[in-house]
C-alpha cells in the first residue's frame, strides 16, 4: 500500500490491467490528495487513458485496488468527474450546450427521472465556471474546438465532483483557451478537489501542476516538477529517448 493512500482522495494501489490478453499496466501505485493537481505524463501507449478509465470503474483491474474518497471505484457510485478527449464525443448529435452539460448528471438521476431545479442550477454553475453561460442554448455542432472542450469540462463539473480526471484537455486548443482552462484547473484544486490530468503539454505540466507522475505501463516516478525536471534519467526511462533529445533539452531549460 502506498503510504499516503489512507488519506488520499484518489488511491491506486498495485493495479494491473489486461486488455486483449496483454498486460498494459502493472504494479501501478498512485495517489492524489484533495487540493492537489497531478499531471500524468508518458509516451503514447503508456496506459494513461487506460488508467483513467480504470479509476472510473469502466475497466476492471486484474489485480490491485482503487478507492475514491475511501470507497471502491465503481461507475456512477463515486464522486468523480471525467473530461474525455474531444474526439470521443458525438458533436453532430442535435443537442444544446446546456443539454450536453446536463448529460453529466444522467447517471446520478437515472433515465426515468427528469432534472429539477437543483440539477439545472448545477448546469448553470458549471457553465459559468467555463465562461459559456451566453452559449447555453447553442447547438454543440456550431461550437469551436475550444468551446467544445469547455463544454466537456462543464459537463464534468456539473457533478460537483471531489475528484476530477482530465484526459489531454489542452490538445488542439488556442493559447487563450489553454490559459483559461489551466487557471480553472488550478482553482479547482485550490478549492479542495483532487485533479489528475494526462497531458503531452510538458511546459504546462511543469509550470502548473503540484506533482508529476511519469507513467510507462507502471509509475516510473512521482515528484514535484522541480525535482523531476532535475533528473533526466527518469525521463529517459519513461520515454526511451536519447541523452541529446529535444525533451531533455527542454527540461534542462526549465530546471
Amino acid at each position: 500500500m502506498i503510504p499516503e493512500a489512507m488519506s488520499a482522495a484518489l488511491a491506486v494501489e498495485d493495479v494491473a490491467v489486461d486488455l486483449g490478453g496483454r498486460r498494459v499496466l502493472h504494479s501501478v501505485g498512485l495517489s492524489v490528495d484533495r487540493g492537489e493537481l497531478v499531471a500524468l505524463i508518458g509516451p503514447n501507449g503508456a496506459g494513461k487513458t487506460t488508467l483513467l478509465r480504470t479509476v472510473l470503474g469502466l475497466i476492471r483491474p486484474a489485480t490491485g485496488h482503487i478507492t475514491v474518497e475511501g470507497r471502491p471505484a465503481r461507475p456512477g457510485r463515486v464522486p468523480v468527474g471525467y473530461v474525455p478527449q474531444r474526439h470521443e464525443f458525438a458533436w453532430e448529435f442535435p443537442i444544446s450546450v446546456a443539454g450536453v452539460v446536463m448529460t453529466g448528471l444522467t447517471g446520478r438521476l437515472g433515465l426515468a427521472r427528469r432534472p429539477g431545479a437543483a440539477q439545472w442550477e448545477a448546469v448553470a454553475d458549471a457553465l459559468d465556471r467555463v465562461r459559456m453561460t451566453g452559449l447555453a442554448d447553442r447547438p454543440v455542432g456550431q461550437l469551436s474546438g475550444g468551446q467544445r472542450q469547455r463544454v466537456l469540462v462543464a459537463r464534468a463539473l456539473a457533478l460537483r465532483p471531489s475528484v476530477l480526471l482530465l484526459d489531454e484537455p489542452f490538445t488542439g486548443l488556442d493559447m487563450p483557451t489553454q490559459e483559461l482552462l489551466s487557471a480553472l484547473f488550478t482553482d479547482l484544486a485550490h478549492e479542495g478537489r483532487a485533479v489528475l490530468m494526462t497531458t503531452h503539454d510538458l511546459l504546462n505540466a511543469l509550470d502548473g501542476s503540484d506533482r508529476i507522475a511519469l507513467l510507462n505501463r507502471t509509475v516510473v516516478a512521482t515528484g514535484t516538477p522541480t525535482r523531476l525536471a532535475a533528473d533526466p534519467d527518469l525521463w529517459v526511462r519513461t520515454f526511451g529517448v536519447g541523452e541529446d533529445s529535444a525533451l531533455l533539452r527542454m527540461l534542462r531549460a526549465a530546471a
